[in-house]
């Protein structure tokens, strides 16, 4: 009986309304998010703070919700899990309201500590539920569909956020944000999933577990290690490209946010089938690559055109590489793990976000912003090194220590 129900999981329709309510909701969540992306940077600028202040604004962001992301994730395989996402969800509308009345660095950064646990906890929540709802032999195309989502709020969001920020104001301009993520909230209410047997384990299994073992999920530490050398040259990117813009006298950087979440949007559903059918193994190396040649054309960039032809690459490897890993993550660990397991991919991702934020800024800093990016790909190798050392291991049937 439980394995015909889980032949039904496996083949049921992707296109239910639970899982398009989710991705509609993740939509509005992303717009509020990306909204802030380019624009916090110029605000804190603007508040006074100097070049290191602007890379903690987004790495103290960063670091709450990576501490946040273990407790998330715990309460998630624990308790309901649409209650959790209640909570990160009003923590994220108020913080995003309150921006208009901090006038100095010290008010924008403790705020953007708070803003971050709301994020972490939020991202975390929908992870798992979309993760529960996706049947299992088509997640890494659901994975890629539903990710459309955040994709079109990273092509739009920053685009309307700046011009938000330069015609109405940073007051305007936090309304707005609020008001996406209000609508978020309520739609979030309307979603009828419920998929509490997916978090029931034995009292047994329960006592054998220690309190580490609730907060991380052994199991997702590989593809999260993967995902953090990853994400701290995306941390790099999406903290200082605005600056870079004018530094290279670039009008509207916007445009670089446009190409890639292009080219994400196209990679995504096709990385995804890819995945379901041949694996983590045929996507994630040329992913890299992509992502790569990206940063290298960004570090060369004078003009819209390279700009948006530097995007269109880091887009298309960014759109295989991510959900990829994602959906490799969950495939490793049971449905009552699903909740650890996200939360130790997301708190890699935070954590790479944070790092690259702050430690590029600083080789910015003494460098250029040109060579930082440059810099940055030496990441990208040792993420190729390191997982060809994963598939040579696997091959021979080593056991790994992920």
């Amino acid at each position: 009986m439980e394995q015909t129900k889980s032949q039904l999981k496996s083949n049921a329709s992707l296109w239910t309304k639970e899982f398009i309510l989710m991705t509609i909701s993740n939509l509005f969540l992303f717009f509020s998010f990306q909204m802030l992306i380019p624009t916090m940077p110029a605000y804190t600028q603007q508040s006074g703070g100097d070049q290191f202040a602007v890379g903690l604004v987004v790495g103290i962001f960063t670091i709450s919700a990576l501490l946040i992301r273990p407790f998330a994730g715990k309460a998630l395989d624990t308790i309901n899990r649409k209650y959790v996402l209640f909570i990160g969800l009003i923590i994220f509308v108020i913080s995003a309201f309150s921006y208009q009345w901090t006038t100095t660095v010290f008010l924008i950064l403790s705020l953007r500590f708070i803003h971050g646990i709301g994020w972490g906890i939020t991202t975390t929540s929908f992870g798992t539920i979309i993760a529960d709802i996706i049947p299992s032999k088509r997640r890494g195309e659901g994975m890629g569909y539903y990710g459309l989502s955040s994709t079109f709020g990273m092509a739009l969001a920053p685009l309307i956020g700046i011009w938000i920020m330069d015609n109405k104001g940073f007051p305007f301009l936090f309304s707005t944000a609020t008001i996406l993520a209000l609508i978020t909230l309520v739609l979030t209410q309307l979603n009828t999933y419920s998929k509490e047997e997916n978090q029931k384990i034995s009292k047994e299994e329960e006592r054998k577990k220690s309190f580490l073992d609730g907060l991380m999920e052994k199991r997702a530490l590989f593809p999260s290690f993967l995902i953090l050398l990853f994400a701290i040259t995306y941390g790099g990117v999406i903290t200082f490209i605005t600056i870079y813009g004018k530094e290279q006298n670039i009008e509207n950087v916007g445009w670089f946010f446009m190409g890639n979440a292009l080219m994400v949007m196209l990679s995504r559903p096709i990385s995804g089938k890819i995945f379901d059918k041949k694996g983590h193994q045929a996507v994630l190396i040329p992913g890299v690559i992509f992502v790569a040649i990206g940063l290298l054309l960004l570090s060369y960039t004078t003009n819209v055109t390279m700009l948006v032809l530097a995007a269109l690459s880091y887009g298309l490897g960014f759109g295989t590489v991510q959900p990829a890993l994602q959906a490799w993550t969950i495939n490793r660990v049971p449905p009552q793990r699903r909740g650890a397991a996200n939360a130790t991919f997301f708190s890699a991702f935070d954590l790479g976000i944070g790092i690259g934020s702050m430690t590029l800024g600083v080789v910015a800093k003494w460098t250029s912003y040109s060579i930082m990016y440059r810099l940055s790909i030496i990441l990208l190798i040792i993420n190729i090194i390191v997982y060809l050392n994963y598939l040579r291991r696997e091959k021979n049937k080593v056991p790994l220590k992920t």
